[in-house]
């Protein structure tokens, strides 16, 4: 029992009465205090000496506490100050806040603008002080009219104007999407093509991995697409090309596409045979009502000699 005790409080040295002993420590930290003048700020033990919090966490406080009020102690604002990376910095405020020493909100400005308000407690449990408006000098105003005299008993008031009633401004009706495409003859066949077609699109593009109960829904339109003697494949490769990152509603964008890209039914086999030519006009045969010849003409009559003949023998006469 005669060996000492190193965590033991020293023994007060002996000295005259009324003096203070020499308490300096044998082991451990001395401190050199030197009393600030300008430049400090006072710091509680409770902050100094936490047991929860981190020392990243601690050393941000006390560089919070010390900054002029108005300045600005954003996450980028710190990792620009210090070496610790943006996860830390986010973290060790994320601790204050819970332990009371800081408090951020948002806040709207008059302009508009939504910036972060931080407020910072040098001890938990203080109350927050109301923000006061800038004060402003008043603006001069121009040398206004005297105010008229007050009515008398005698003479009635005028009734106040009602208030003025806020209507909002009208807004555009959302514009309905175009109905689905439907098949003229639904065939039990056709909609068990057509609900395959769906089916199988998952395995060809996760992307367009359709729920369970969207795929009854969108069968018809697949339908009128097979309807149209369109190939399975023709129609994947229309459903699945050039697809947006991501695909945020896969069975609306899955509708839209089967409407957007219906295809037009086929022409038939009458639609594709070319026009008849119309057949060339044919001039009947007249023979000639002197020499007897066969020749052209639409009337009867003579031929084009016994006609140049005849007006020979006239000129002649």
């Amino acid at each position: 029992m005669d060996t000492p005790q190193v965590i033991a409080p020293p023994c007060a040295q002996p000295g005259s009465p009324g003096t203070l002993p020499d308490v300096t420590p044998t082991s451990g930290v001395i401190h050199v205090n030197t009393r600030h003048s300008s430049g400090f700020v006072i710091i509680g033990n409770h902050l100094a000496q936490h047991h929860k919090l981190s020392l990243i966490a601690i050393g941000l406080a006390v560089h919070i506490q010390s900054l002029p009020a108005g300045a600005k102690v954003g996450i980028k604002v710190l990792t620009d100050r210090f070496p610790e990376s943006e996860a830390r910095i986010t973290a060790a405020l994320h601790e204050l806040e819970a332990e009371g020493y800081i408090h951020r909100s948002r806040v709207r400005l008059p302009n508009g603008r939504v910036t972060t308000r931080t407020i910072s407690y040098n001890k938990p449990g203080a109350t927050a002080p109301t923000p006061q408006r800038e004060q402003r000098e008043p603006r001069r105003q121009a040398p206004t009219a005297p105010a008229p005299p007050p009515p008398s008993a005698a003479e009635p008031s005028a009734p106040p104007l009602p208030a003025p009633v806020y209507v909002p401004a009208p807004t555009a009706p959302r514009k309905q999407p175009p109905p689905l495409p439907q098949p003229h003859t639904p065939t039990p066949e056709l909609l068990r093509t057509a609900e395959a077609v769906l089916t199988d699109l998952r395995r060809h593009t996760p992307q367009l991995t359709l729920k369970e109960e969207d795929i009854p829904a969108l069968v018809p339109g697949i339908a009128a697409w097979l309807e149209r003697d369109v190939h399975p494949d023709t129609i994947r490769h229309a459903l699945t090309d050039q697809l947006p990152i991501p695909v945020k509603h896969p069975a609306k964008f899955v509708r839209s596409r089967i409407t957007a890209l219906l295809p037009p039914p086929l022409p038939g086999t009458a639609d594709l045979t070319p026009p008849p030519r119309p057949k060339p006009l044919t001039i009947p045969l007249q023979n000639c009502d002197t020499c007897d010849r066969a020749f052209r003409a639409t009337h009867p009559g003579h031929c084009r000699d016994c006609q140049s003949n005849t007006h020979a023998a006239t000129y002649a006469l």
